[in-house]
Formats: C-alpha cells, sequence, structure tokens
C-alpha cells in the first residue's frame, strides 16, 4: 500500500502543497438584485484546515463557488498562490455532498476520469495514480466494483479519491458527509484528518454540524445572515493528531462548541 501511494504523492504535494488563497473586497448578488456578500475578505495559509459554519442562506455555497471559479464575483477579486481562480485551475479539486460518481463506469475508471479528461499521463499511468489514491482511502480492493454495488460511505470515498488523485492544492469540499450515518461520519472525518495530515492540501470545507466543524478544523469562520459576510471567526486550539472520541472528551472541545453555538444563535436572534 505504501508503494502505491509514493505513485500518487510527488515530493511537492506532501505537507508543504497546500495553496493560500485570498478572497479580497469581494460583492455578489444574484441576478445583481439579491446581494449575498459586500466587500467580502478571506484568506487561508498553506496548509491551513477552515471550516465555514453559518445558519441557512448566509452564502457558504455561494463562496465556495466563487472559490472554485464557477461564480464570478461582480467585484473584487479572488487568487490562490496569487492567480485569478478558473474552474480549470489544476491546484483545485472538489467534494461534494453527493458523490457525483458515473454510475456505468467502475470505481478505478470514476478515479481516474479526472486525469484523462485533463490529458495527464499515459493510461498505464493513470491506472497506478488511480490504484494508489484507492488505496489512500482503503479501497483497492473495490476497483471493479460498480458505484450500487458500494454503501454511501465507499461511495464517498470514491468521490474524495477522485479528488486526490490529481493532486490538488486547495480541496473544496461542500458538506460532504451530511447524508451519512453517524457512525460512518465519524470514521470519515477522522479519515480525511488522516490524508489531510499526510498530504498537507488546504481545505475549506462547509458544515452546518458544530462539533464536526471543531473536530475538523485549524479554524472555523462563522457567516452573518446574508449580505452580513465573516460574523467572526474562531481559532481552533485542540492537539494534533485528533481522534474522534478522545477530542470530545476535551473540556476545551466543549468551550469551542459552545462558543460557536451561541454566537450562532445571536445570529439567528438577531436576523
Amino acid at each position: 500500500m505504501d508503494m502505491g501511494c509514493e505513485i500518487l504523492l510527488s515530493p511537492s504535494s506532501v505537507r508543504s502543497g497546500g495553496a493560500a488563497f485570498h478572497v479580497d473586497g469581494v460583492d455578489f448578488a444574484y441576478d445583481g438584485a439579491h446581494p449575498v456578500f459586500r466587500s467580502l475578505a478571506l484568506t487561508a495559509r498553506p496548509g491551513e484546515f477552515v471550516a465555514l459554519l453559518g445558519p441557512s442562506g448566509c452564502g457558504k455555497t455561494t463562496l465556495l463557488n466563487l472559490l472554485s471559479g464557477f461564480l464570478p464575483p461582480n467585484s473584487g477579486r479572488i487568487t490562490i498562490d496569487g492567480e485569478t481562480v478558473t474552474p480549470e485551475m489544476p491546484s483545485l479539486g472538489y467534494a461534494f455532498q453527493s458523490p457525483q460518481l458515473f454510475p456505468w463506469l467502475d470505481v478505478l475508471d470514476n478515479v481516474r476520469f479526472g486525469l484523462r479528461m485533463a490529458g495527464r499521463l499515459p493510461d498505464a499511468d493513470r491506472r497506478d495514480k488511480a490504484m494508489a489514491a484507492l488505496a489512500l482511502v482503503g479501497l483497492e480492493a473495490a476497483a471493479g466494483k460498480f458505484p450500487h454495488q458500494l454503501s454511501g460511505g465507499m461511495q464517498q470515498r470514491v468521490a474524495l479519491a477522485r479528488a486526490l488523485v490529481l493532486e490538488p492544492r486547495l480541496l473544496l469540499m461542500d458538506e460532504p458527509f451530511a447524508a451519512l450515518d453517524a457512525i460512518t461520519r465519524a470514521t470519515l472525518n477522522e479519515e480525511l484528518l488522516r490524508l489531510c495530515g499526510r498530504l498537507g492540501q488546504t481545505v475549506l470545507f462547509i458544515t452546518h454540524d458544530v462539533e464536526e466543524a471543531v473536530f475538523l478544523a485549524d479554524r472555523v469562520v462563522l457567516l452573518g445572515i446574508a449580505p452580513a459576510g465573516i460574523h467572526s471567526e474562531l481559532a481552533i486550539d485542540l492537539p494534533r493528531p485528533r481522534r474522534l472520541r478522545e477530542t470530545r472528551r476535551l473540556e476545551r472541545f466543549t468551550t469551542l462548541t459552545d462558543t460557536l453555538l451561541e454566537r450562532i444563535s445571536a445570529i439567528v436572534a438577531a436576523a
């Protein structure tokens, strides 16, 4: 397994491989009539795990779509390592709430699809990289299965492998585990931290779950009701590596969770 992973991990993608992003003075409104952000500013340092929290309608997914380049800002600038963002940037990777796997492709072909579309590497090398990505998420034995033969948690692992095989420096994640049962979700949270610790990507992770945000993140960014933008930020100073059971028992975990819940309650009450 480790030998396969070495195929995937180039020297530039291990630990120091995260990208910095900057959101500078961004205004955005749908159809020019419904403002979501005004003069929004947000940065992340390379390798930082940022969780994005906020009540429904605050613009979490809109911010992710702006960062991905799927939506252009009305004004201001969004950059990744100094370059204006575009959806085709090789430094970007995506993982969404739905795995969005192709049902007619097996697991291996789903994972190497992005490599093929990008025209990267000969076919044999694409297969090796896809198998290495599956090994990272513990699914190399499922390479020949089809999505309908997998559990929901396994499908999300395939989606994560599909994102990781492209060696993104910034991973954008929109509630990727929200539809899973509690046990599977906890397992994938720990798996995500293990992978991030090994690969070093910068991560922006959207969630509605306060405890999930505290467990995963280096920093939690809390959005207010649109178009308020960022309400506040909270540094998560819990020790790493983290295991869910042990971390949730920490008094500091409870304090951080309660702080965020109080802030969210204040935002909702003032709306």
